[in-house]
């Protein structure tokens, strides 16, 4: 598996903003598309948002969507989620995750994920 690595989770009021990174380690990470997740305490892991190859096209989940944007630095090999206007409902762990396909929507599309980072939003 190649390791990924989020970061940048934390607490934060309603209404504001964090950005996640997720470093992919090798020189490969152009060859996957990408996806965040989240899963929150007691429930499924959720799709959040995914980016091809290329970073030419780009889907989220209804819930982050006018909120939320991913994007892909290949020549840093990370990937990146902008998550403005939070929510207390955001809260989650944040889960980077790469896949062969060329995109994905489902957690069982992807190959590869992080260990997670920690977002809570408080009211």
């Amino acid at each position: 598996q190649v390791p990924l690595v989020e970061s940048g989770g934390g607490l934060v009021q309603a209404g504001g903003s964090l950005r996640l990174s997720c470093a992919v380690s090798g020189r490969t990470f152009h060859t996957y598309a990408a996806g965040w997740f989240r899963q929150a305490s007691g429930k499924e892991r959720e799709f959040v948002a995914a980016i091809t190859r290329s970073g030419d096209n780009t889907y989220y989940a209804d819930s982050v969507k006018g909120r939320f944007t991913i994007t892909r630095d290949n020549s840093r090999n990370t990937l990146y989620l902008q998550m403005n206007s939070l929510k207390p409902e955001d809260t989650a762990l944040y889960y980077c995750s790469i896949t062969n396909r060329f995109y994905g929507l489902r957690a069982n599309d992807y190959d590869a994920w992080g260990q997670g980072t920690q977002v809570t939003v408080s009211s």
